[in-house]
């Protein structure tokens, strides 16, 4: 077990009352804990820590206890598989007992708690991850994660192949960490494992197949990995929609240029290929997405209004009054994105007018309809719809009297008929 530099430098998590509380709590006893895994790896190159998870060779019952001594709450989420997650003043902490995975089926892993860091480490999918650090900074590092993640190199511990057939979601998690960390080109041995194993990628439950794919859409480097993903066929067994590389690549392009953020559904929505409404559905099934991101995708990729970047100013307005400001934005940035260079227009001007505009209000509701006579029932909302595509025609400009007077016409007509 090798310790890089003696020390890491000790970031704000590392050094917060909460962490100190929890860590000291399983050391009470003298018994080691250390940070493992991924705010590890983050704090080495600087990046946010969101998730702090711990280890020791506590058994989970004796991680309780410490805890309890502490006078910690603590919620006992995974006890088969050791892991304990304290919780001081809302900041949770995921406590898992060193162990071993001795059975495995691609999906689930049955383990066997020990005492060993360096079994511990040895179970863990890539070099990058496979680092620990105590409570004073100390890093260790059995298998040279450090260099890893200093040249870019996602490297499996052991042998790619095996560690696939031990759990399938680390073909996508490969390539969500390239994503993230890797530079160059992709490790050989791993990209030959991935092509090999990936069509078991559909025993995959569409939760986890949703997690890896998003999070891969969260990095800038998102469509040279896809593209990488593609070759090696490993798209075609999850997601085989997803191929429209060169327009995730403009896409990538404009948000750059336009300092607009990584919104990951119209990543995706630039690389769905899909021919009517039945094909988006079943891409919507394939990740389970929400309601809400499967509405959001639904519109980025068919939406109800003509997107251009040579629609006129007016028409972007009622875009950004139907769909609000970041989706006005999205739809732009799409349509240019698929149109390729020659599509480019006037997108400059129609996306600050979609930054900027704010559109008013409609100026009439129902019971200015009722109160002109109109019986309760559809046609009140025929009436006001027939209003609101006369206000949006005249581009925002009439006010209420205006919109008024229009409407007791209206109304009269409706009640002669």
């Amino acid at each position: 077990m090798t310790v890089y530099n003696g020390k890491l430098a000790r970031k704000a998590w590392m050094v917060a009352d909460e962490t100190v509380r929890v860590m000291q709590a399983l050391m009470a006893t003298g018994v080691e804990a250390r940070f493992v895994g991924g705010c590890v790896r983050n704090a080495l190159v600087n990046r946010d820590v969101l998730d702090i998870d711990i280890a020791t060779p506590l058994l989970p019952e004796a991680v309780i206890e410490h805890l309890q001594a502490a006078d910690i709450k603590y919620v006992p989420t995974g006890l088969s598989h050791g892991t304990v997650t304290a919780i001081v003043d809302g900041k949770t902490f995921e406590i898992t007992t060193l162990r071993v995975d001795v059975d495995t089926d691609g999906r689930h892993a049955e383990v066997a708690f020990t005492n060993s860091w360096e079994e511990d480490a040895a179970r863990r999918d890539f070099t990058i991850n496979a680092m620990s650090a105590n409570l004073e900074g100390d890093v260790f590092d059995p298998f040279t994660g450090i260099e890893d993640l200093r040249k870019g190199r996602v490297i499996f511990v052991g042998y790619p192949e095996q560690r696939i057939e031990e759990d399938v979601l680390r073909i996508l998690r490969f390539f969500r960490f390239f994503a993230h960390f890797g530079q160059g080109r992709p490790d050989a041995a791993a990209l030959v494992a991935c092509a090999k194993l990936s069509t078991r990628l559909p025993r995959l439950s569409p939760e986890r197949i949703r997690t890896e794919a998003l999070k891969i859409l969260e990095s800038d480097r998102c469509a040279l990995t896809w593209e990488v993903m593609e070759n090696t066929g490993v798209v075609a067994n999850f997601l085989p929609e997803a191929t429209g590389i060169s327009a995730l690549k403009k896409l990538l392009a404009l948000e750059q240029d336009h300092h607009s953020h990584a919104f990951v559904l119209r990543r995706l929505a630039a690389l769905l290929e899909v021919d009517g409404a039945e094909s988006l559905m079943k891409v919507t099934r394939a990740l389970r997405l929400s309601n809400d991101q499967a509405r959001a995708l639904m519109t980025l990729v068919r939406p109800a209004d003509a997107v251009s970047t040579h629609m006129t100013d007016a028409a972007m307005r009622q875009l950004v009054y139907r769909h609000g400001n970041d989706m006005a934005r999205s739809l732009l940035l799409l349509a240019a994105a698929k149109a390729g260079e020659e599509g480019e227009g006037n997108l400059d001007a129609l996306y600050d007018l979609a930054t900027a505009f704010r559109p008013p209000r409609f100026p009439l509701q129902g019971d200015d309809v009722l109160g002109l006579g109109i019986q309760a029932g559809p046609e009140v909302g025929r009436i006001l719809s027939e209003m609101e595509s006369w206000w949006l025609a005249e581009d925002f400009r009439p006010g209420r009297t205006e919109a008024l007077a229009k409407l007791r016409a209206r109304a009269g007509d409706a009640l002669q008929a």
